[in-house]
Formats: structure tokens, C-alpha cells, sequence
């Protein structure tokens, strides 16, 4: 993990789940993390346990809607007056929404798109020119196994997440002859308040990821770990768990029109 030692690294989604973790796992070897969310109580908090531990880092946070364009401009415009070079910027923040798309709120289906989507985008083409100016660089996005298909109960996310990931394959293509890594880590089911944030108020719909067999659920401490591992080298997709990476890697061998009647039939059974 020597890759790390002394980055400046920038963590989307910091304030809780796989944002946390990050910051845990990166705090014994950056020299400065930048935490970035929504809830500046819960980052003054986490700041306040990393300083606690490992008194020589150098931990700013920053509040932010990362829906909102103006926040990302201030975000980047800050980090230009803080004199702050980013050279490892983890793309971590994302939503979720579970139930029927035809029931679904649209507020809620924009947000989705303006944080999974647009930020991820618009946040990493602001930090890539200074990112280029460091000699070594690199990007994590988090994306999951869900945008490997096509999800009844999550189509957007599911969407939004196939756009993660392509636009990770497509970008590491131009920026590692420059010297910028590209990874896209793509969990499965992961014990975070995640989908608690997606289920929809007073929704019955209680189909959850801990009604995934254990051997398919990965913590995050894992999640997080594989992921660092693969940027530390230079990989350009990470699955952490390896039975998910077996089962995504024979289903993507598949005929989508023989996908489509697997995906529809465990839909239908676990809505019985």
C-alpha cells in the first residue's frame, strides 16, 4: 500500500458506510484526507476520531450537496484557495431508491441522477487538470454489480451505476498514458445504512440485501480494502467478493435474452 503513503485523497460520502471506511484504512498513510458530505456534524465527528489517532494527519472536511452544481464549484474553488493538490480522489457518493419505477417520486429520481451521475462526472472534470499537474494520480469510483444489469425495483440506480462503470473503462483508457489510474470498484450487497436510505417511506417493499445469502455479503472493511488494493495496483475493475466475481463473471456470458427471463424469475419469486 505504499501507493498511498503521503496522497492527499478526497472522499465523496464521507459521513457514513464505505466513506468512512476509506477515510480509516487511508488515515495511517496519507498525509491529508478531505472529507466531503452532506452532514458536517457526523464529518466534524469522524474528523475528530482520525485526529485523535494519528495526530500528524491533516484532516479538513468540507459540507456539501453534491447535487447541487454551485456546491461542487465551491468545493473545487475552495480546494484552489487552500493551495490543496488532490492526487487520489475516491468518487463514493451515491443514492439509491427501491420500489417500482412507475410508483417512484421523481424528486427522488433526479437527486439519484444529479449525485450517482452528474457529480461523479462533473467533480472529476474539475480535478483532473490539477490531478495531471501531480505525476501520479489516481481515481476510484464506486460503483456496484448492479450496473453490470438490468435491476427490476432499482432500474435507475442499476442505470446510473452502468454508467459508473463505463465511464471509468472509458477514462482510465485516456488518462493512464498521463499517468491517472482509473479503477471502478463494483461491490455487491454491503451491511451499510445504504438501503435503508433507499426504502421508500411507508413502503412495504422489504426485499433488503441481508436476504442475500451470507457467503454473497461483503463488509466494508473488505470492500474497502480490495478496493484500495486494486488502484494500489493498477487494476481497472474490482468485484471484492470472489464468489460474486464468479457468479457476475458467468452471467456476463450469457445471452442478455436468457438473462432477461433469470432476472425476471428471481424478481417474481421474491416478490411472491
Amino acid at each position: 500500500m505504499k501507493f498511498f503513503e503521503g496522497c492527499t485523497a478526497l472522499i465523496t460520502g464521507a459521513s457514513s458506510g464505505l466513506g468512512v471506511e476509506f477515510a480509516r484504512q487511508l488515515a495511517p498513510l496519507a498525509h491529508c484526507l478531505i472529507l466531503v458530505a452532506r452532514r458536517e456534524d457526523r464529518l466534524n465527528f469522524i474528523r475528530n476520531n482520525l485526529i485523535a489517532t494519528y495526530p500528524n494527519l491533516d484532516v479538513r472536511i468540507f459540507k456539501a450537496d453534491l447535487s447541487q452544481e454551485t456546491d461542487r464549484l465551491s468545493l473545487a474553488q475552495w480546494l484552489q484557495s487552500q493551495s490543496i493538490l488532490v492526487n487520489f480522489l475516491i468518487n463514493n457518493a451515491g443514492l439509491g431508491d427501491h420500489g417500482p419505477f412507475a410508483t417512484s417520486d421523481w424528486n427522488r429520481v433526479r437527486q439519484i441522477l444529479d449525485v450517482n451521475i452528474t457529480a461523479l462526472t462533473h467533480l472529476t472534470h474539475l480535478l483532473v487538470p490539477s490531478m495531471l499537474q501531480s505525476g501520479r494520480a489516481a481515481i476510484l469510483n464506486v460503483s456496484s454489480i448492479a450496473g453490470f444489469f438490468p435491476v427490476p425495483n432499482m432500474a435507475v440506480y442499476a442505470a446510473s451505476k452502468a454508467y459508473v462503470t463505463n465511464f471509468s473503462e472509458a477514462l482510465r483508457m485516456e488518462l493512464r498514458p498521463l499517468g491517472i489510474s482509473v479503477t471502478a470498484l463494483c461491490p455487491g450487497p454491503v451491511p451499510t445504512e445504504f438501503f435503508a436510505v433507499a426504502q421508500r417511506p411507508g413502503s412495504d417493499f422489504q426485499e433488503s440485501p441481508f436476504t442475500t445469502p451470507e457467503f454473497l455479503l461483503t463488509s466494508a472493511a473488505e470492500v474497502v480494502a480490495e478496493g484500495l488494493r486494486a488502484v494500489a495496483n493498477d487494476r481497472p475493475r474490482s468485484i471484492p467478493n470472489p464468489f460474486l466475481w464468479l457468479l457476475i463473471t458467468l452471467a456476463l456470458a450469457l445471452p442478455i435474452c436468457l438473462l432477461r427471463i433469470l432476472i425476471s424469475c428471481y424478481i417474481n419469486r421474491k416478490n411472491r
